[in-house]
């Protein structure tokens, strides 16, 4: 029965696929919010069950098993193949838990530093103007005390010209409308959780980048134009020596598989469907939780039963 809880640690390599089919045929908006829900449900159930897997270890130990009033050992299976998937459980839990505390750390690091970039600069209307010969502009994500600002490079507005500007601003006003940086956070502290979980936060920047993309096209009215800006702003990026170091939850017009995004855009509007992706990541959910539900009961009714409280018969 202890397999019931390796399963949710197996089902996530079944979604960057799943992710991927998601993005490249339903409306982005649509597809932001079912990939990243699948990815963070899917996270939670990883992390439920290494700590439910992490028990058996935790009570073989007299300390802890008096703690729980345990008068027999617990019998979860072959004693050494639970003990060895426990023991595997507590260092992935460790291991996960290193990494997100590290890398969020780093991350915090890179916001602060770039909002005490543009902390003296003039605000108009949440559009901050750095003095920057490197084409970039991304939207900054705003805090309990600061609201979100758009930060456009002097570099970025001598490439394009007044209306591909317009696309530019449009598209970054969207980004921080929808705060498409909380996507991006729970993708990233699921990737941090699960190697395959990391493949689908790219899935989720690129249908936040799309999503931007089309209300940047509602706002202008024509398509091709927001392509070609897209396009022009991307170009621009590669011609002078990259983008700026800017925070990975600050999504920007030229993140992501530009092409494909300019595609997109030539293409008519996205319709609203309802793919099997969808539905197979609902279900890929369904057994996650199921699965960690199950053995989570699974192995309180063996403590119960160390305890004393019900015989084994």
């Amino acid at each position: 029965m202890i397999t019931l809880l390796l399963i949710p640690l197996v089902l996530p390599w079944a979604l960057p696929p799943l992710a991927r089919h998601a993005v490249e045929r339903v409306r982005p908006e649509i597809a932001l919010w079912t990939v990243t829900c699948a990815t963070a449900a899917l996270a939670v159930g990883v992390v439920a069950s290494l700590g439910v897997l992490l028990l058996p270890l935790a009570l073989s130990f007299p300390p802890a098993a008096a703690l729980a009033e345990l008068i027999q050992p617990l019998a979860a299976g072959p004693r050494l193949l639970v003990l060895g998937v426990s023991a595997l459980s507590a260092g992935g839990l460790a291991l996960a838990g290193c990494q997100v505390l590290r890398k969020a750390a780093s991350e915090v690091a890179r916001l602060r530093a770039a909002h005490g970039r543009v902390a003296g600069l003039p605000d108009a209307g949440g559009l901050c103007v750095l003095s920057d010969p490197r084409p970039d502009a991304f939207a900054l994500p705003g805090g309990l005390r600061r609201a979100g600002r758009i930060v456009v490079t002097t570099g970025m507005l001598r490439a394009l010209d007044p209306v591909e500007r317009e696309v530019l601003l449009a598209h970054e006003r969207a980004h921080l409308a929808a705060r498409h940086h909380l996507f991006l956070s729970a993708a990233q502290l699921a990737g941090w959780c699960h190697p395959a979980l990391a493949a689908v936060a790219g899935h989720v920047s690129l249908a936040a980048e799309r999503a931007a993309d089309e209300a940047a096209a509602r706002n202008c009215g024509d398509r091709a134009v927001t392509a070609h800006a897209v396009g022009r702003a991307a170009l621009a990026v590669s011609r002078g020596g990259g983008a700026m170091e800017a925070p990975a939850l600050a999504p920007g017009a030229t993140t992501g598989p530009v092409p494909a995004r300019v595609k997109a855009l030539l293409a008519p509007a996205p319709v609203r469907r309802v793919a099997p992706a969808l539905l197979a990541m609902a279900l890929l959910c369904s057994t996650a939780g199921a699965s960690s539900l199950a053995g989570a009961i699974w192995l309180h009714h063996g403590v119960e039963i160390a305890q004393g409280e019900e015989s084994s018969g």
